[in-house]
């Protein structure tokens, strides 16, 4: 390795990445950016977000953010020989992670017993919708599926007065990638105390409830104070909006003590403090209208998003103004963090990206690669790993077991 590559905490580490989509594919961007030499394995029609745009020389900038930097091969698993192809690369893997709905990475003879047989030391990550056991083993999921069944569409629908939508973002994929990841580490460390690998299983509904803060109110049955605030509702926190169109979100609940005064102090409102209709919690959840009514006009007075954030931080209110991505990613914030990163776009150009958002003092986590076309790798891979030579790989290639699409040089 050279020192680029050998200052990164996960260096010396290899992962076979045989997901597809998000969820996994996420967790391996994860464990690429923490160093790991991640191995993704596609089948003959590749992973589906290959096809998705924008795109710039058969290039996606959808599959580019979350695969750039990993090795890409491509290997027909419906094939016996291709099956063995994957488990022998798995011999040489430190951890193998996917998605596969249960049940048939074992009917294919690369599940977790097969591979542990032949590489005790292995470590097997598997994320599913519902998990590896249950009655709902074998119901297909995907995120919008699973944020129905975990109350997670439910709420945000309640939130907006019974209009339900699905979501614009993935959530329980990005979520159980997150936890995927994090799990894969604890094995990692764990095998350096034990020297034995270990199978992990990580439901996306399961992960969906786990990062749900609100799930211990919902899961709560006991009798609770009228007039009090549960689990703080940030549903109630006031957006407002400028003179100039600019809106803004600031946290904190208006009918809370102590914090509705400072709500009343920022916009020159200090005698609604002394208002008896807001005397208590109770009162000003049911007068929150008023509370609301008395902001909007207030802001609807000020000049723009930075005179309202001056105005509610002078009492201790955090604001945050409604941006695009686009937008967050033009401050000066965003250039200090380097919260872009730009991968090659297999041209003249680049594409952007999120980049990591960790820092280490001493090692480089950058999110960072070149994103491969499908089995760009398959030679160089299997020649390095597993020895082959090029009159095999012919063969492997004749044969439909190894496939690729390269586009031509232009």
């Amino acid at each position: 390795m050279d020192e680029a590559t050998d200052n990164r905490p996960l260096a010396g580490v290899r992962v076979l990445d045989l997901t597809r989509v998000l969820a996994g594919p996420h967790a391996g961007r994860m464990l690429l950016d923490l160093g790991a030499e991640v191995i993704k394995v596609e089948p003959p029609e590749g992973d589906i977000t290959r096809t998705t745009y924008p795109r710039v020389n058969s290039i996606s900038s959808y599959f580019a953010q979350q695969n750039a930097g990993k090795r890409c091969v491509s290997i027909d698993m419906d094939h016996e020989a291709g099956r063995e192809l994957v488990r022998q690369l798995a011999d040489h893997c430190d951890v193998v992670i996917e998605n596969f709905r249960p049940g048939v990475m074992d009917r294919l003879g690369l599940g977790y017993d097969v591979l542990r047989a032949r590489n005790p030391k292995i470590i097997y990550a598997s994320a599913s919708g519902y998990g590896q056991t249950g009655p709902w083993v074998h119901r297909r999921a995907y995120a919008p599926v699973v944020g129905a069944e975990s109350g997670f569409t439910m709420a945000q629908g309640d939130a907006r007065g019974g209009d339900y939508a699905n979501d614009a973002h993935s959530h329980a994929d990005v979520y159980t990638a997150l936890e995927l990841g994090a799990s894969v580490l604890a094995a990692l460390f764990q095998r350096e105390r034990t020297g034995r690998g270990d199978r992990i299983d990580v439901s996306m509904a399961q992960t969906m409830l786990y990062v749900n803060e609100h799930a211990h109110n919902h899961l709560w049955d006991d009798p609770v104070p009228e007039g009090v605030i549960r689990s703080f509702r940030p549903m109630d926190y006031p957006v407002l909006t400028a003179a100039n169109g600019e809106s803004v979100i600031i946290s904190g609940h208006p009918a809370e003590n102590k914090t509705f005064d400072f709500y009343m102090m920022s916009i020159g409102r200090d005698d609604l403090i002394a208002d008896p209709r807001f005397a208590d919690t109770a009162g000003r959840l049911e007068h929150l209208a008023s509370i609301f009514a008395a902001m909007d006009e207030w802001a609807s007075a000020m000049p723009d998003a930075d005179s309202i954030e001056v105005a509610m931080s002078a009492n201790k209110l955090a604001v945050g103004k409604l941006r695009s991505v686009h937008e967050v990613c033009a401050t000066e914030w965003a250039e200090e963090r380097q919260v872009v990163a730009r991968v090659p776009n297999r041209g003249d150009g680049t594409i952007r990206v999120p980049n990591a958002p960790w820092r280490f003092e001493g090692s480089n986590v950058r999110t960072e690669g070149v994103p491969q076309y499908r089995g760009e790798e398959n030679r160089t891979v299997l020649a390095e790993l597993l020895g082959l030579d090029p009159a095999a790989l012919d063969a492997l290639e004749a044969d439909g077991i190894l496939t690729s699409r390269i586009p031509k040089t232009r």
